[in-house]
């Protein structure tokens, strides 16, 4: 009988509970290497067997201390796969992977997941549609790009998550203040052409290099407006078999085609562009969704994508389960209440709410998407007059 596989799961951030606890039901010896900052936090201990800290400043590990400590660590663990819980620790896995030569990801296609340059990149190489961008690098190429393409622009991070760190240049004096401001981190930006539209995400399985499973959805506001101006954030599946989904299905595996994944769960995003219609590719990553979006595919489907990312990191053949294909919608809100009271939320369709110190959130599914479209956006006006608050968006993850 062959000894159990272990795990060793990276997370600078407190999740991926579901993913550890499945990986130990598959009879896994599981290793948590985590930030001393969360040596409190609430993790699933039942279902690990070591927890080993590093030090962080500000959620950062310095990647030699994260060599030395896995390397010493292997001295006396047989370690067999290597998993990042949170987009900041792609990287990391795929270099410890390298330096350890244990099967996975490497760094060559990591870098396409988390380097919004890189995967800008890869995909126009591939033919895909994307906002027209730019390398923060040589000022004479920035200034013929902004002669060719008028404001606004988006000054993104490229190695950021989400909406944190980015800013919305208006003109190209803007541009060049913002510039001055980065001083030696501007090559680690990248300015791409403000396109406005509604943004969809598609999330996916993916095994044997094939989109085994995917669902589009749509946010209801774009995320990069939620974070830097204030609003409850949104997302709901969409109608199944209409265009847009037809369309977003197939832009999704030509995305992850072109970026090399094998196996694991993707978050992608798409916006449609409100001048011609057309979805432009904008990011993608190798990791389940954050703000609860895993959530919101559960109660559409029954699928929870940590358990199913689990399964395919550690069986040896992996068959999609049978699932449903309801709807569901999702609302998220910072509360201006310590603990938001949301019993007046009693729709029958509610099936999840969030327990989070000043915030409110919930989940609504139906087997009818008409009957969770007039309740998410009912939710949503409810939302503002109960709860909304707003806060400045973070220089830097902070969860």
């Amino acid at each position: 009988m062959s000894p159990p596989l272990t795990v060793l799961c990276l997370a600078s951030f407190h999740k991926g509970h579901d993913f550890l606890r499945q990986c130990k039901r598959e009879g896994c010896r599981v290793i948590l290497l985590t930030s001393r900052s969360l040596d409190n936090a609430d993790w699933p201990t039942d279902s690990i067997d070591h927890v080993f800290y590093i030090p962080d400043i500000d959620k950062e590990w310095k990647m030699e201390d994260v060599i030395h400590g896995v390397s010493y660590l292997a001295r006396t663990e047989a370690i067999d796969r290597i998993v990042a819980l949170d987009d900041y620790d792609v990287e990391k896995a795929a270099a410890l992977r390298e330096h350890l030569r244990i099967p996975g990801m490497g760094e060559s296609t990591a870098r396409y997941f988390r380097d919004k340059l890189a995967m800008r990149t890869r995909a126009k190489d591939a033919g895909l549609r994307v906002p027209e961008f730019i390398q923060v690098l040589n000022y004479e190429r920035l200034r013929e790009f902004m002669r060719m393409f008028p404001p606004p622009y988006v000054l993104k991070p490229r190695f950021q998550a989400g909406a944190i760190g980015i800013r919305k240049i208006h003109e190209s004096e803007g541009l060049w203040k913002a510039l001055d401001e980065l001083g030696d981190k501007q090559s680690f930006y990248v300015l791409e052409r403000f396109l406005p539209g509604d943004v969809f995400h598609v999330d996916s399985i993916v095994y044997a290099s094939e989109v085994v499973f995917s669902i589009v959805s749509q946010y209801g506001k774009p995320p990069m407006e939620v974070a830097h101006e204030g609003r409850v954030f949104s997302s709901r599946t969409i109608l199944r078999g209409s265009p847009d989904e037809i369309e977003l299905q197939n832009e999704n595996r030509q995305v992850l085609q072109a970026m090399g994944l094998k196996l694991g769960v993707s978050h992608t995003e798409f916006i449609k562009r409100a001048d011609n219609g057309q979805f432009v590719f904008l990011e993608t990553s190798a990791r389940v969704g954050g703000a609860n979006i895993v959530d919101l595919i559960e109660a559409a489907t029954g699928l929870n994508l940590w358990m199913e990312w689990a399964k395919i990191e550690i069986r040896p053949n992996y068959s999609l389960p049978p699932y449903r294909s309801d709807y569901a919608g999702l609302l998220i809100s910072l509360a201006k209440q310590e603990w938001p009271d949301l019993s007046q939320y009693n729709a029958p369709e509610v099936v999840w709410r969030l327990q989070k110190r000043n915030h409110a959130g919930l989940i609504v599914q139906s087997e009818q998407y008409e009957r969770m479209d007039e309740l998410t956006r009912e939710y949503t006006e409810r939302f503002y007059k109960d709860f909304f608050a707003t806060q400045p968006l973070p220089t830097k993850a902070t969860e």
